[in-house]
């Protein structure tokens, strides 16, 4: 048997480290050939790191959340054959730990400390073998017992085996149970401390919490008003790793970098949606049906021509505004891992049902984390919405080194004065931010008066 290391891949150009955000194997495991070993990323873009060979997990080498160098160790596996531990060893590029004399000086101590992570681990799950030692119990912890517990113990209808298969816990001693059992339990109102176990080391089931339940009538009628009022003191520590550190980055750097101001405008939308409507009933069966977004897209080329200054990233670094004659749209786009922008490219080239599809393809790549680099960047302007979640006003924040973001609240349908007349109409307002370093506050209201204008007469979004 040998030893093979994998090692952190080299993701893209320029890239010299990248956060290690899942592992889906652990020490232990055995692996074959293309099984998905972690996930990485950098950028906003996960990488799916595969094996190249079969094998059997001896040591992870990061943890999840940790920054990892390309080049550096990322897995230890125990393989037929020589392997490539040697090669890999003499070439293997210091990590950030290393390189600042922290952390293991050697792979063998990073194995060691993974062999002790998993020992006490075991030594964890084992506890309860080691903590279960009963002695059978006393008289005293017979009289010390709640008289239900005792119910709970016999056979039900005073036949059959009795629930509890080991003997009474002492007084005193901490009830052992999963995390799962406990949550279940607390759920139910249920103390754990009364509850018989059947488990094979004494610890209780789920089984358990069943037959108590069915026993002792006041848990289970207590159960629903035990969570309405059960006083909670619960805490859970979350870590901020992967996207949501990504996230948490880029907005603070926007927020310390960018001087906000923001201009909200109210927007009738009557027309526009009676558009859309007779559009998607004549084309959606054959061309797909359209949203709001591509007209709302369609609306800040045409906008930007008149306004370049807005279509344009700043770099403060080197005091120069870049204005761009090309509207690459960021599109924000929720996922179950956070928010991504993903990159309508040549926005100013695309018809409205072009611009719904290739929307719809960004925002599922996105979900599904298959967007790819140079889809997640690049952005010019970007544009933002709640959908029916909206709202009536918000404050986006500006995707730094952009100098602007519309946001999008909801449509609702509110009476108006039209003519002297008081009619229903559909008004959405437009919540913007710019950076005002870049953008004065004459030059966005005129730039967010001219989508109001589009919108509010859609037929000038189709003349030239």
């Amino acid at each position: 048997m040998g030893t093979h290391i994998i090692k952190m891949p080299d993701i893209g150009e320029g890239i010299a480290e990248v956060e290690l955000v899942e592992w889906h194997v652990q020490p232990g495991d055995s692996v074959v050939e293309d099984q998905l070993l972690a996930d990485v990323m950098t950028d906003k873009a996960t990488v799916q790191v595969p094996s190249p060979v079969h094998g059997k997990v001896l040591a992870l080498g990061g943890q999840v959340g940790e920054v990892m160098a390309v080049g550096s160790e990322l897995i230890r596996l125990e393989v037929e054959g020589e392997g490539n531990a040697g090669k890999a060893s003499s070439a293997r590029a210091p990590g950030p730990a290393e390189a600042s004399g922290v952390g293991s000086s050697s792979a063998s101590a990073v194995a060691a400390d993974d062999a002790a992570r998993i020992e006490m681990a075991a030594a964890d799950d084992s506890g309860i073998e080691r903590a279960a030692s009963p002695d059978g119990g006393s008289d005293a912890d017979a009289r010390n017992r709640r008289p239900d517990a005792d119910e709970a113990a016999k056979p039900a209808g005073g036949s059959g085996p009795s629930v509890a298969a080991s003997p009474a816990r002492p007084q005193g001693g901490k009830p052992l149970a999963s995390p799962a059992v406990r949550k279940r339990a607390w759920d139910l109102g249920i103390e754990l401390q009364y509850v018989p176990a059947t488990g094979d080391a004494g610890q209780i089931t789920h089984a358990d919490l069943d037959a108590y339940a069915a026993r002792v009538p006041a848990a289970a009628a207590g159960a629903d008003r035990a969570i309405a009022h059960a006083r909670r003191d619960d805490e859970r520590q979350v870590p901020v790793i992967g996207l949501r550190r990504k996230i948490a980055e880029k907005m603070q750097e926007s927020k310390r970098r960018i001087p906000h101001f923001a201009y909200v405008e109210e927007i009738d939308v009557t027309e526009l949606e009676t558009l859309r409507a007779r559009l998607n009933a004549q084309w959606g069966p054959e061309r797909g049906k359209l949203t709001i977004l591509p007209l709302l897209a369609r609306a800040m080329v045409l906008a930007l021509r008149d306004f370049p200054q807005i279509n344009a990233r700043y770099d403060d670094q080197a005091g120069m505004v870049t204005q761009y004659g090309a509207v690459h749209l960021g599109v924000a786009a929720q996922t179950d891992a956070g928010l991504m922008v993903p990159v309508l490219r040549h926005a100013e080239t695309l018809d409205l049902w072009a611009c719904a599809a290739e929307v719809a393809r960004l925002a599922e790549a996105a979900r599904d984390g298959s967007a790819t680099r140079d889809e997640l960047s690049g952005s010019t302007i970007t544009l933002t919405s709640l959908g029916a979640l909206g709202g009536i006003v918000s404050t986006p924040v500006i995707n730094h080194p952009e100098v602007a973001i519309v946001g999008v609240n909801r449509i609702v349908e509110r009476p108006m004065v039209v003519g002297g007349a008081i009619v229903a109409r559909k008004m959405m307002n437009l919540s913007s931010s710019f950076d005002h370093r870049v953008v004065d506050g004459m030059h966005a209201a005129q730039f967010i008066q001219r989508i109001r204008g589009l919108l509010e007469c859609p037929a000038l979004l189709f003349v030239e």
